[in-house]
Protein backbone atom coordinates (compact mmCIF):
# COMPACT_ATOMS: atom_id res chain seq x y z
CA UNK A 1 0.00 0.00 0.00
CA UNK A 2 2.86 2.35 0.81
CA UNK A 3 4.27 2.13 -2.74
CA UNK A 4 0.82 2.84 -4.20
CA UNK A 5 0.50 5.93 -2.00
CA UNK A 6 3.94 7.11 -3.12
CA UNK A 7 2.90 6.75 -6.77
CA UNK A 8 -0.36 8.58 -6.08
CA UNK A 9 1.52 11.39 -4.31
CA UNK A 10 3.94 11.75 -7.21
CA UNK A 11 1.08 11.75 -9.73
CA UNK A 12 -0.66 14.49 -7.75
CA UNK A 13 2.57 16.52 -7.70
CA UNK A 14 2.91 16.05 -11.47
CA UNK A 15 -0.71 17.12 -11.96
CA UNK A 16 -0.09 20.16 -9.78
CA UNK A 17 2.98 21.08 -11.84
CA UNK A 18 1.04 20.63 -15.07
CA UNK A 19 -1.94 22.80 -14.05
CA UNK A 20 0.43 25.47 -12.73
CA UNK A 21 2.51 25.47 -15.90
CA UNK A 22 -0.67 25.51 -18.02
CA UNK A 23 -2.03 28.46 -16.08
CA UNK A 24 1.19 30.47 -16.26
CA UNK A 25 2.37 29.59 -19.77
CA UNK A 26 -0.84 28.46 -21.45
CA UNK A 27 -2.86 30.29 -24.06
CA UNK A 28 -5.39 31.68 -21.57
CA UNK A 29 -3.68 34.70 -19.99
CA UNK A 30 -4.30 35.18 -16.31
CA UNK A 31 -5.26 38.62 -14.99
CA UNK A 32 -2.61 40.70 -13.23
CA UNK A 33 -4.35 40.08 -9.91
CA UNK A 34 -5.44 36.60 -8.87
CA UNK A 35 -7.03 35.29 -5.66
CA UNK A 36 -4.42 33.81 -3.32
CA UNK A 37 -6.42 33.48 -0.09
CA UNK A 38 -10.00 32.55 0.75
CA UNK A 39 -12.06 33.33 3.85
CA UNK A 40 -13.94 30.75 5.92
CA UNK A 41 -16.95 31.03 3.60
CA UNK A 42 -14.78 30.27 0.56
CA UNK A 43 -14.74 33.80 -0.85
CA UNK A 44 -11.45 35.25 -2.12
CA UNK A 45 -10.09 37.85 0.29
CA UNK A 46 -6.40 37.97 -0.60
CA UNK A 47 -4.86 38.83 -3.94
CA UNK A 48 -1.48 38.51 -5.60
CA UNK A 49 0.29 38.23 -8.92
CA UNK A 50 0.12 35.09 -11.08
CA UNK A 51 3.66 34.31 -9.94
CA UNK A 52 2.17 33.45 -6.55
CA UNK A 53 0.88 30.24 -8.17
CA UNK A 54 4.41 28.88 -7.84
CA UNK A 55 4.21 28.96 -4.03
CA UNK A 56 1.87 26.00 -3.44
CA UNK A 57 3.72 23.57 -5.72
CA UNK A 58 7.00 24.51 -4.02
CA UNK A 59 5.42 23.97 -0.58
CA UNK A 60 3.95 20.64 -1.73
CA UNK A 61 7.31 19.41 -3.03
CA UNK A 62 9.10 20.56 0.13
CA UNK A 63 6.59 18.77 2.38
CA UNK A 64 6.85 15.66 0.24
CA UNK A 65 10.66 15.72 0.40
CA UNK A 66 10.83 16.37 4.15
CA UNK A 67 8.47 13.47 4.88
CA UNK A 68 10.31 11.25 2.41
CA UNK A 69 13.68 11.98 4.02
CA UNK A 70 12.25 11.48 7.51
CA UNK A 71 10.83 8.12 6.47
CA UNK A 72 14.34 6.98 5.49
CA UNK A 73 15.32 6.96 9.17
CA UNK A 74 12.68 4.89 10.98
CA UNK A 75 15.14 3.95 13.73
CA UNK A 76 14.98 7.59 14.88
CA UNK A 77 11.19 7.56 15.31
CA UNK A 78 9.78 8.40 18.72
CA UNK A 79 6.53 6.74 19.69
CA UNK A 80 3.84 7.91 22.13
CA UNK A 81 4.45 4.77 24.23
CA UNK A 82 7.39 2.53 25.07
CA UNK A 83 7.82 0.06 22.22
CA UNK A 84 9.70 -3.14 22.98
CA UNK A 85 12.43 -4.22 20.60
CA UNK A 86 10.38 -7.29 19.64
CA UNK A 87 7.69 -5.15 17.97
CA UNK A 88 9.79 -2.13 17.02
CA UNK A 89 9.85 -3.07 13.32
CA UNK A 90 6.04 -3.43 13.27
CA UNK A 91 5.67 -0.02 14.95
CA UNK A 92 8.01 1.50 12.39
CA UNK A 93 5.97 -0.03 9.53
CA UNK A 94 2.77 1.42 10.97
CA UNK A 95 4.42 4.85 11.23
CA UNK A 96 5.83 4.64 7.70
CA UNK A 97 2.33 3.82 6.43
CA UNK A 98 1.00 6.85 8.30
CA UNK A 99 3.63 9.09 6.72
CA UNK A 100 2.76 7.81 3.24
CA UNK A 101 -0.94 8.56 3.86
CA UNK A 102 -0.15 12.03 5.20
CA UNK A 103 2.04 12.82 2.18
CA UNK A 104 -0.76 11.85 -0.19
CA UNK A 105 -3.35 13.80 1.81
CA UNK A 106 -1.21 16.96 2.04
CA UNK A 107 -0.25 17.07 -1.62
CA UNK A 108 -3.86 16.41 -2.61
CA UNK A 109 -5.07 19.28 -0.42
CA UNK A 110 -2.50 21.65 -1.86
CA UNK A 111 -3.31 20.54 -5.42
CA UNK A 112 -7.02 21.15 -4.81
CA UNK A 113 -6.27 24.59 -3.41
CA UNK A 114 -4.05 25.36 -6.40
CA UNK A 115 -6.76 24.20 -8.77
CA UNK A 116 -9.33 26.41 -7.02
CA UNK A 117 -7.02 29.44 -7.22
CA UNK A 118 -6.42 28.87 -10.93
CA UNK A 119 -10.12 28.32 -11.63
CA UNK A 120 -10.99 31.53 -9.79
CA UNK A 121 -8.26 33.46 -11.62
CA UNK A 122 -9.44 32.22 -15.01
CA UNK A 123 -12.92 33.56 -14.37
CA UNK A 124 -14.52 30.33 -13.21
CA UNK A 125 -16.17 29.84 -9.85
CA UNK A 126 -14.38 32.32 -7.58
CA UNK A 127 -15.42 30.47 -4.42
CA UNK A 128 -13.56 27.72 -2.65
CA UNK A 129 -15.70 24.99 -1.12
CA UNK A 130 -15.72 26.13 2.54
CA UNK A 131 -15.71 22.51 3.74
CA UNK A 132 -12.61 21.46 1.80
CA UNK A 133 -9.94 22.62 4.25
CA UNK A 134 -11.75 21.56 7.47
CA UNK A 135 -12.47 18.11 5.98
CA UNK A 136 -8.83 17.77 4.92
CA UNK A 137 -7.59 18.76 8.37
CA UNK A 138 -9.95 16.31 10.06
CA UNK A 139 -8.84 13.59 7.64
CA UNK A 140 -5.16 14.23 8.36
CA UNK A 141 -5.71 14.14 12.13
CA UNK A 142 -7.83 11.00 11.80
CA UNK A 143 -4.98 9.38 9.88
CA UNK A 144 -2.53 10.31 12.62
CA UNK A 145 -4.92 9.14 15.34
CA UNK A 146 -5.70 5.85 13.61
CA UNK A 147 -2.05 4.97 13.21
CA UNK A 148 -1.03 6.11 16.70
CA UNK A 149 -3.80 3.97 18.21
CA UNK A 150 -2.41 1.04 16.22
CA UNK A 151 1.07 1.67 17.65
CA UNK A 152 -0.30 1.95 21.21
CA UNK A 153 -2.25 -1.30 20.82
CA UNK A 154 0.82 -3.02 19.41
CA UNK A 155 2.95 -1.85 22.34
CA UNK A 156 0.34 -2.92 24.88
CA UNK A 157 -0.03 -6.36 23.33
CA UNK A 158 3.75 -6.81 23.38
CA UNK A 159 4.01 -5.79 27.04
CA UNK A 160 1.21 -8.19 28.06
CA UNK A 161 2.55 -11.12 26.07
Amino acid sequence: MRKSLEVISLLILAFMAWITWSALAGPQKLPDRIPTHFDAAGNPNGWGTPGMLLLLPVVAVMLYLVLTVASRFPAAFNFPVRVRATVRLQAERITLDMMAWIKAELVLLLALLQSAMIRAAQGGDPRLNPLMVPIAIVLIFMTIGWHMVAVVRLARSASQG
